[in-house]
């Protein structure tokens, strides 16, 4: 079972993981949507298509931006399609 931790607290966890340019992809389902916030972010990759963000919050405390995610991923990148990934700080094992 792989698990994304901040903050103390289990933010994810899922044994269907989707490994892409060293980061672990969870399915959106397996994230707990009550520590997600909607962030204006988005970033561009070339060959994944546009990203978009959520910031973390746990206990009160906010991560901007730690969470992205594909909402139309091209092609190329078809197998992150509803899947969440994490930095700043989240611990993933």
């Amino acid at each position: 079972m792989t698990t994304a931790t901040w903050n103390g607290v289990v933010i994810a966890e899922s044994d269907d993981i989707v490994a892409v340019e060293g980061n672990a992809y969870f399915p959106r389902g397996s994230v707990r949507a009550d520590v997600l916030r909607p962030s204006e972010t988005h970033t561009v990759c070339p060959w994944k298509g546009t990203a978009s963000y959520f910031t973390l919050e746990v206990d009160g405390q906010q991560n901007p931006d730690a969470a992205w995610f594909y909402p139309e991923p091209e092609t190329a990148a078809r197998e992150i399609t509803d899947r969440v990934a994490f930095w700043r700080g989240v611990e993933v094992r």
